[in-house]
């Protein structure tokens, strides 16, 4: 199947087929040839395959309509008159936020370009802008759908939803005091610079 959904991209007579219909062949087949049972079922974990098929789906919606970018201009504006380092704990932050919702590759891709416009006016240097921001999109503490490894993680069954949320809460504060260490003191003392001539 897989050769086959690779092959759509070079052979002209399966261009029109669909993916889905590959893949649900697939699944059907592992019925067919008696590869899984109706027991093996029940042992997916599927509240965890439901948590991040609903997590993908919002993250897919906010992308699709453009309301994460509308998010991302509208708390980015709130900054244009802020400080660089305020500007810069800002970026990191709604980066943080949005990768707890989305995939940390969309939450990047849309809010960099908007910060990387504004920071100029700023006086802010953008490699900054984009290390913090790179720093926060790795670290989706808060939300279990914010990464794999939370969801897998809860699946232990060891802790709730609830104590995740409260304890990742205090890890983001965490981060977030981390990259403000680094912006104002530990990235000065290697060499880069925070502050641009305006």
């Amino acid at each position: 199947m897989i050769v086959l959904i690779a092959a759509k991209n070079w052979v002209p007579a399966l261009k029109n087929v669909d993916k889905t219909a590959i893949l649900l062949s697939s699944t059907l087949l592992f019925f067919v040839f008696k590869i899984l049972k109706v027991e093996d079922l029940e042992d997916i974990p599927w509240n965890i395959i439901l948590l991040f098929g609903g997590a993908m789906s919002i993250g897919f919606c906010l992308w699709q309509t453009h309301a994460a970018e509308w998010l991302a201009v509208n708390w980015l504006i709130l900054f244009k008159e802020a400080s660089g380092v305020m500007f810069i704990l800002g970026i990191a932050f709604f980066v943080l936020v949005m990768t707890n919702f989305i995939m940390n590759v969309a939450a990047i891709a849309i809010s960099l370009p908007v910060a990387l416009v504004i920071a100029p006016y700023l006086g802010v240097a953008s490699e900054v802008i984009f290390f913090a921001s790179l720093s926060a999109a790795g670290m989706p503490f808060f939300l279990l759908i914010g990464a794999a490894p939370n969801a897998i993680a809860y699946g232990s069954k060891q802790f709730s939803a609830g104590e995740f949320f409260r304890y990742g809460l205090l890890a983001s504060l965490v981060l977030m005091v981390t990259i403000w260490l680094m912006v104002t003191m530990i990235w000065p003392l290697m060499g880069m610079s925070i502050l641009i001539a305006k």
